[in-house]
């Protein structure tokens, strides 16, 4: 059974969603896949494990990296679950290319090259944002690109992280926002 929970963030509010693994959910209002995922049978009732994302999320809010962990539980393919685990590796404040991303990737398989298109459409599938940190994904040339939440929650993300924005831009209209 899903579970699910309303978290009012300073961007925005947020829909979590959990079951007895994990974390499977987390979307802005207004995410580009907001409740992909979801069932009809989703309940509104905060759980311990949802508990746990709102005091990890009011942590990470004040500008402070948490201390703990929160289980994810996300459904996805094989490639896009092993994407998924080298976000996990991103530090806080820091950011990766799409093209790094693949190459990380790349050292664990016998497969041919990953392109760095195949990875963001992996990074962009991720159900579970700011815990699984797609939002420290960014194109070769510091393009601030595909973040699902919109492009100001993710530059706004990586603001409060700490990262060093002086290389970073936000594209242009019309380029992949």
């Amino acid at each position: 059974m899903l579970h699910t929970a309303h978290y009012p963030s300073p961007l925005g509010d947020i829909l979590l969603a959990a079951d007895s693994e994990g974390l499977t959910g987390l979307w802005f209002e207004g995410h580009r896949h907001f409740g992909r995922g979801l069932s009809a049978d989703a309940r509104d009732q905060e759980i311990p494990l949802l508990r746990d994302a709102k005091r990890w999320l009011d942590i990470y809010f004040s500008g402070r990296e948490p201390d703990f962990a929160v289980p994810v539980h996300s459904a996805g393919t094989p490639f896009q679950l092993a994407v998924w685990r080298i976000l996990l590796a991103i530090p806080y404040g820091r950011t990766m290319t799409y093209g790094e991303i693949a190459r990380e990737f790349e050292k664990g398989e016998d497969g041919p090259r990953m392109a760095a298109q195949a990875v963001g459409g992996a990074v962009g599938r991720n159900p579970v944002s700011i815990f699984v940190p797609c939002h420290r994904v960014v194109g070769a040339n510091g393009s601030l690109t595909g973040y699902g939440g919109g492009i100001g929650r993710k530059a706004r993300l990586l603001e409060l992280e700490g990262a060093d924005m002086r290389r970073l831009f936000v594209p242009k209209k019309g380029t992949a926002l």
